[in-house]
């Protein structure tokens, strides 16, 4: 049959209208990512974004309705650079936005400054941020979806007096805010067990010659050093305790726990590097090796760190909108101060400081610079 030429305007006309209507029965629900995009961090914090974004694909396929409307989740990423400035900058441009949902930041010291803007905006706030204050502000929606230091810690110290059964330790930490507090945790946890603290040393999170410091600690003869600070900083200082012939391992937190290390130090890392990383063995969960092959399937490379837990935490967030039927963070917080969620690193309850309930330590150590699991507790 011929279209007439009166047919074809009502038709489009028509097409317009259930276009129109398709949109207002949809709604947009922004989840903010905040995180080093780019600089020398910037690994972890792409890897943390893809991580939301697979959730957000898979909220939407979802088709969750609130008020008769169909949501639709979008991702929207801003660039902190592990920096407290950059990071409240992040945090104001988010809440002058109306963004609600907040997944970040990845540093403790954008973590902490940022935390009063998005409460007193109105947000809810999910961090990797380790660092006890990060919790302490007494901010109602903040949520640490990982270990404390206090965890992370005493848990490597742990590992080092009753696994590694060392007697000798020195630390470094590079004075952030997450360095200066895992260091601080390992050092009280490690005086409780018995273990001689020889030197405690300190360097910045942009350093990159650590000749002078490990030199001195080289005298010490430590069994190993804890270093509290990131992977771009720890992974020349493994090379340069190799190249200095120091025979000590080296010991850290999470943030050492990522295959950038393997990438940046080579064989230097293999049974030289020893880190703690808050959750459970990705490979050992029910749903961690389809997620892995999942994250390898779209972006090309291997999960790092946080992939897994930005994604739990995201959904987790998604259905507790649906439970709560509102978009209102408190309500959706309230909710989740109440429920649990079971992802891929495990359950997630929360306490009412917004910490974990129950938060497993895995350990970790290199081989042929690839990370190998150890134990979780």
């Amino acid at each position: 049959m011929k279209l007439t030429s009166t047919l074809l305007p009502l038709m489009g006309a028509l097409t317009l209208a259930f276009a129109s209507q398709a949109q207002a029965q949809e709604q947009t629900v922004v989840i903010g990512l905040t995180g080093p995009l780019s600089g020398a961090n910037a690994f972890a914090g792409k890897d943390n974004e893809n991580g939301v974004r697979l959730a957000v694909d898979d909220l939407n396929s979802k088709k969750i309705t609130v008020g008769g409307k169909t949501l639709k989740f979008v991702l929207q990423s801003e660039d902190d650079q592990c920096d407290p400035k950059a990071g409240v900058q992040v945090a104001q441009k988010f809440v002058d936005g109306g963004v609600k949902f907040v997944m970040g930041p990845y540093c403790s010291g954008v973590a902490v400054p940022a935390s009063r803007i998005y409460n007193e905006g109105g947000a809810m706030m999910s961090t990797v941020g380790t660092n006890p204050k990060v919790t302490l502000g007494g901010y109602k929606n903040l949520f640490r979806i990982i270990a404390s230091d206090n965890q992370i810690g005493s848990g490597m110290a742990n590992y080092a007096a009753k696994v590694l059964k060392l007697k000798t330790v020195a630390v470094i930490d590079d004075r952030t805010a997450f360095g200066q507090g895992v260091a601080e945790e390992f050092t009280k946890e490690a005086n409780k067990l018995g273990l001689n603290v020889v030197a405690k040393e300190f360097t910045t999170d942009k350093a990159t010659d650590f000749t002078a410091i490990l030199t001195s600690l080289k005298a010490k003869k430590p069994e190993a050093i804890f270093f509290g600070g990131y992977a771009p900083q720890a992974a020349p200082m493994t090379r340069q305790m190799q190249q200095l012939a120091i025979k000590a391992k080296l010991l850290g937190g999470d943030t050492l726990c990522s295959p950038e290390m393997g990438k940046l130090a080579g064989d230097a890392v293999n049974d030289v590097v020893f880190c703690a990383q808050g959750g459970s063995i990705l490979e050992k969960t029910a749903a961690g090796p389809a997620f892995k092959a999942k994250y390898k399937q779209r972006y090309n490379q291997d999960a790092d760190v946080y992939a897994a837990p930005f994604y739990d935490q995201t959904m987790f967030i998604g259905e507790s909108i649906q439970k709560a039927g509102s978009l209102d963070p408190d309500k959706v917080g309230a909710v989740i101060y109440k429920a649990s969620y079971k992802g891929i690193m495990g359950t997630y309850a929360y306490d009412d400081k917004g910490n974990m309930k129950q938060a497993p330590i895995t350990v970790y150590t290199f081989k042929n610079a690839t990370l190998v699991p150890l134990a979780s507790y």
